[in-house]
């Protein structure tokens, strides 16, 4: 099992591009499903319910998400009827959707999506590492044949990505950060079987600051007044991941962080 898996696509720029190239991307790839975070799909900050339709119907196997998934007021009640969207399932009992989905496709093994959110500089949420004992725990009972489990964790500290990695080592097939919007140079297999990449980037505008036009940000470092960042204009760069994963143990065999330029 091939699976690539891209890092967030920043606003209309990064949505453009991926629905554009899906198809060649993912017969270079020669993956067999493709993943992407999109909790910033639509303006550059959150994600619409128009937004999550358009790139599930471009192609995309399951969208993830992040911090920002509630900014708007459509996404609620779309969340709730669509499983290929997940968000973090660390926060509070309550909300609608679902941070754990068995994708089966038809001529595919199943494979487990897990979405987790990291605490560290990052609004205060349930505990990322007790959530995932509990939904790898929720899976050994309602879906013990599912060998295949990825999980994207959206965290800002390189730290907190690598310690969920570790604790994970060989309980999942791999572990992708996502929210910085940086791709990492540390794709690697863990000991037990685990492939990690601290991040996987952004599919966003290059000439960027992740993603954003550059002047405000840099008045906002020099004055520390607030701005109105906007998305970036002109050419757009995809980051992510591909993972290979033996079928039948789950186990990483290789992970290779990926980017390309697109027009």
């Amino acid at each position: 099992m091939r699976i690539l898996f891209l890092g967030d696509i920043v606003g209309r720029p990064g949505r453009t591009a991926v629905k554009k190239h899906l198809a060649e991307i993912r017969s270079g790839t020669r993956a067999d499903l493709v993943f992407a975070n999109a909790e910033n799909a639509s303006g550059g900050l959150g994600l619409s319910a128009d937004g999550a339709k358009e790139l599930l119907n471009a192609g995309l196997d399951l969208l993830t998400s992040g911090n920002h998934i509630w900014k708007f007021k459509d996404m609620p009640s779309f969340m709730a009827r669509e499983e290929r969207l997940l968000r973090p399932a660390n926060f509070p009992p309550g909300l609608p959707g679902c941070g754990l989905h068995v994708l089966r496709k038809s001529g595919l093994p199943a494979v487990a999506v897990l979405n987790l959110m990291g605490r560290t500089y990052m609004t205060a949420i349930d505990c990322p590492f007790r959530a995932a004992d509990a939904l790898l725990a929720q899976l050994d009972v309602e879906a013990p044949d599912v060998k295949i489990r990825l999980l994207d964790f959206h965290a800002e500290a390189t730290s907190e990505k690598a310690g969920l990695g570790w604790y994970l080592d060989g309980r999942v097939s791999a572990v992708v950060g996502t929210h910085t919007h940086v791709q990492t140079n540390d794709a690697r297999l863990l000991k037990n079987g685990t492939a990690f990449l601290t991040d996987l980037g952004m599919c966003g505008p290059i000439d960027s600051c992740l993603g954003m036009t550059v002047a405000p940000i840099l008045r906002r470092f020099l004055t520390a007044a607030p701005e109105r960042f906007e998305v970036a204009g002109g050419p757009v760069t995809l980051h992510g991941a591909v993972i290979d994963i033996d079928d039948t143990t789950g186990r990483a065999e290789n992970i290779t962080a990926w980017r390309c330029n697109a027009d």
